[in-house]
Protein backbone atom coordinates (compact mmCIF):
# COMPACT_ATOMS: atom_id res chain seq x y z
CA UNK A 1 0.00 0.00 0.00
CA UNK A 2 0.66 3.60 -0.32
CA UNK A 3 0.56 6.76 0.90
CA UNK A 4 -1.29 9.55 -1.53
CA UNK A 5 -2.43 12.88 -1.49
CA UNK A 6 -3.85 15.09 -3.86
CA UNK A 7 -3.72 19.32 -4.28
CA UNK A 8 -6.20 20.54 -5.76
CA UNK A 9 -5.78 23.61 -7.93
CA UNK A 10 -8.21 26.26 -10.08
CA UNK A 11 -7.63 28.29 -13.21
CA UNK A 12 -10.12 29.62 -15.95
CA UNK A 13 -8.64 28.93 -19.48
CA UNK A 14 -9.98 29.03 -23.08
CA UNK A 15 -8.54 27.10 -25.98
CA UNK A 16 -9.83 26.22 -29.88
CA UNK A 17 -9.55 22.82 -30.98
CA UNK A 18 -9.43 22.94 -34.43
CA UNK A 19 -9.31 19.11 -35.07
CA UNK A 20 -12.96 19.30 -33.67
CA UNK A 21 -15.93 18.55 -36.07
CA UNK A 22 -18.25 20.72 -34.28
CA UNK A 23 -18.57 24.32 -32.20
CA UNK A 24 -15.16 23.38 -30.05
CA UNK A 25 -13.32 23.99 -32.45
CA UNK A 26 -14.43 27.90 -32.00
CA UNK A 27 -12.84 30.14 -29.26
CA UNK A 28 -14.56 29.13 -25.89
CA UNK A 29 -13.25 28.54 -21.98
CA UNK A 30 -13.48 26.02 -19.02
CA UNK A 31 -13.29 26.70 -15.24
CA UNK A 32 -10.61 24.09 -15.09
CA UNK A 33 -10.04 21.97 -11.39
CA UNK A 34 -6.59 20.56 -11.97
CA UNK A 35 -5.82 17.16 -9.45
CA UNK A 36 -2.20 16.53 -8.39
CA UNK A 37 -1.88 13.28 -6.96
CA UNK A 38 1.89 12.18 -5.37
CA UNK A 39 2.27 9.14 -3.51
CA UNK A 40 5.04 7.59 -1.44
CA UNK A 41 5.66 4.02 -0.18
CA UNK A 42 6.91 5.81 3.51
CA UNK A 43 6.05 9.30 4.87
CA UNK A 44 9.11 11.66 5.59
CA UNK A 45 10.71 13.11 8.55
CA UNK A 46 7.42 15.21 9.26
CA UNK A 47 5.21 12.19 8.47
CA UNK A 48 3.94 13.25 5.39
CA UNK A 49 4.15 12.41 1.64
CA UNK A 50 5.47 15.88 0.88
CA UNK A 51 4.23 19.19 2.50
CA UNK A 52 1.41 20.75 0.25
CA UNK A 53 3.46 23.56 0.09
CA UNK A 54 6.29 22.33 -2.26
CA UNK A 55 3.46 21.00 -4.56
CA UNK A 56 1.86 24.19 -4.29
CA UNK A 57 5.40 26.03 -5.01
CA UNK A 58 6.62 23.56 -7.61
CA UNK A 59 3.52 23.99 -10.11
CA UNK A 60 1.60 27.67 -9.49
CA UNK A 61 4.21 29.53 -11.21
CA UNK A 62 3.33 26.94 -14.19
CA UNK A 63 -0.17 26.48 -14.12
CA UNK A 64 -0.61 30.40 -13.51
CA UNK A 65 0.53 30.78 -17.44
CA UNK A 66 -2.61 28.84 -18.31
CA UNK A 67 -4.49 31.31 -16.25
CA UNK A 68 -6.80 33.43 -18.14
CA UNK A 69 -4.98 32.25 -21.54
CA UNK A 70 -6.44 31.11 -24.69
CA UNK A 71 -4.81 27.27 -26.01
CA UNK A 72 -4.61 26.92 -29.74
CA UNK A 73 -3.11 24.80 -32.09
CA UNK A 74 0.02 25.90 -34.09
CA UNK A 75 -1.95 24.81 -37.27
CA UNK A 76 -4.53 26.48 -36.80
CA UNK A 77 -5.31 29.00 -39.36
CA UNK A 78 -6.82 31.96 -36.23
CA UNK A 79 -2.82 31.74 -34.81
CA UNK A 80 -1.65 34.76 -36.18
CA UNK A 81 -4.96 36.89 -35.09
CA UNK A 82 -5.32 35.52 -32.24
CA UNK A 83 -1.58 36.14 -31.26
CA UNK A 84 -1.97 39.81 -32.76
CA UNK A 85 -5.42 40.33 -30.54
CA UNK A 86 -3.76 38.89 -26.99
CA UNK A 87 -0.58 38.48 -25.53
CA UNK A 88 -2.09 35.77 -23.28
CA UNK A 89 -2.16 32.85 -25.59
CA UNK A 90 -0.02 29.51 -25.68
CA UNK A 91 0.65 27.21 -28.71
CA UNK A 92 0.98 23.93 -28.43
CA UNK A 93 3.04 22.34 -31.52
CA UNK A 94 0.66 20.57 -33.52
CA UNK A 95 -1.76 19.28 -31.50
CA UNK A 96 -4.86 20.42 -30.42
CA UNK A 97 -4.81 21.54 -26.74
CA UNK A 98 -7.46 19.10 -25.38
CA UNK A 99 -7.88 18.65 -21.84
CA UNK A 100 -6.00 14.82 -22.23
CA UNK A 101 -3.46 17.23 -23.70
CA UNK A 102 -3.11 19.94 -20.80
CA UNK A 103 -3.09 16.99 -18.38
CA UNK A 104 -0.14 15.48 -19.62
CA UNK A 105 1.43 19.03 -20.26
CA UNK A 106 1.18 19.28 -16.47
CA UNK A 107 2.20 15.72 -15.58
CA UNK A 108 4.98 15.67 -17.02
CA UNK A 109 6.14 19.15 -15.93
CA UNK A 110 5.22 17.81 -11.86
CA UNK A 111 7.05 14.90 -12.48
CA UNK A 112 10.29 15.97 -13.55
CA UNK A 113 9.77 19.10 -10.28
CA UNK A 114 9.72 15.88 -8.23
CA UNK A 115 12.81 13.92 -9.58
CA UNK A 116 14.56 17.27 -9.03
CA UNK A 117 13.67 16.93 -6.07
CA UNK A 118 13.41 20.49 -5.09
CA UNK A 119 10.36 23.30 -5.51
CA UNK A 120 11.40 26.71 -3.97
CA UNK A 121 11.61 28.19 -0.42
CA UNK A 122 13.14 25.32 0.67
CA UNK A 123 10.37 22.69 0.67
CA UNK A 124 11.83 19.65 -0.88
CA UNK A 125 10.12 16.03 -2.43
CA UNK A 126 11.40 13.31 -0.57
CA UNK A 127 12.87 10.46 -2.37
CA UNK A 128 10.48 7.94 -2.93
CA UNK A 129 7.82 10.67 -3.69
CA UNK A 130 5.78 9.86 -7.42
CA UNK A 131 3.49 11.78 -9.38
CA UNK A 132 0.98 9.14 -9.87
CA UNK A 133 -1.99 11.42 -11.74
CA UNK A 134 -2.91 14.61 -13.12
CA UNK A 135 -6.41 15.01 -13.34
CA UNK A 136 -7.92 17.74 -14.97
CA UNK A 137 -11.91 18.97 -15.08
CA UNK A 138 -12.93 20.34 -17.96
CA UNK A 139 -16.79 20.65 -16.47
CA UNK A 140 -18.03 19.83 -12.86
CA UNK A 141 -19.16 16.41 -14.94
CA UNK A 142 -16.02 16.07 -17.80
CA UNK A 143 -12.35 15.32 -16.65
CA UNK A 144 -9.56 13.60 -18.53
CA UNK A 145 -6.65 12.19 -17.04
CA UNK A 146 -2.92 11.24 -17.09
CA UNK A 147 -0.89 9.35 -15.43
CA UNK A 148 1.00 6.22 -14.33
CA UNK A 149 -0.82 3.20 -14.79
Amino acid sequence: MRYRICKTFEIESGHMLSKHAERCRFPHGHSRRIEIVLSAERLDDHDMVCDFKAVKLAVAGFLDQYDHAMMINSDDAFLPALKQASDRVIVFDQVDPTTEVLAKTIFDYISKRVSEGGAKGGFTFPQGVVVERVRVWETSTSWAEYGLS
